[in-house]
C-alpha cells in the first residue's frame, strides 16, 4: 500500500493552493514520495486532472505553477496536467499513485483525504 512521503505542513500548503488557484481540479502524487524511494530532497511529482480529463486551462494552471514557486514549500514540486501528459505515462501513474485532493472539495475535507491507490 502507498502513502505520500510529505511534511503535514507542506501537505497542507499545497492543499491551500490547489484549493485558491485550482478547486475543480483532482490531484495525485506518484514517484518516489509514493513508491518509498525518496530522500529528504526528492522532489514532488504531481499530476492534475479535471473532471473530464480535458485540458486546465493555462491561466490558472499557470497562476498555480506561480504560486508553488512562491511558497515556503521547501521542496521542488512537478505539477503536470494529465490531459497534456503523453499517453505512455499514464499507465505508470495509474500502477501507483495517492489522491492528494478530489475536485471541489472544500479545505477542512481534505485534510483526512490523503489515500491510496495501488
Amino acid at each position: 500500500m502507498s502513502q505520500l512521503i510529505l511534511r503535514r505542513q507542506d501537505r497542507r500548503r499545497l492543499l491551500e493552493l490547489l484549493t485558491t488557484h485550482l478547486p475543480s481540479i483532482t490531484a495525485w502524487a506518484y514517484g518516489s514520495r509514493v513508491n518509498g524511494s525518496a530522500h529528504a530532497a526528492s522532489d514532488l511529482d504531481l499530476v492534475l486532472r479535471s473532471a473530464d480529463l480535458s485540458p486546465i486551462p493555462f491561466e490558472p494552471l499557470d497562476d498555480f505553477l506561480q504560486a508553488l514557486r512562491e511558497s515556503n514549500i521547501p521542496i521542488l514540486i512537478e505539477a503536470r496536467d494529465w490531459a497534456r501528459l503523453p499517453t505512455v505515462f499514464h499507465q505508470e501513474i495509474l500502477d501507483d499513485y495517492v489522491v492528494v485532493r478530489t475536485g471541489d472539495e472544500k479545505l477542512e475535507d481534505t485534510e483526512s483525504l490523503i489515500t491510496t491507490r495501488s
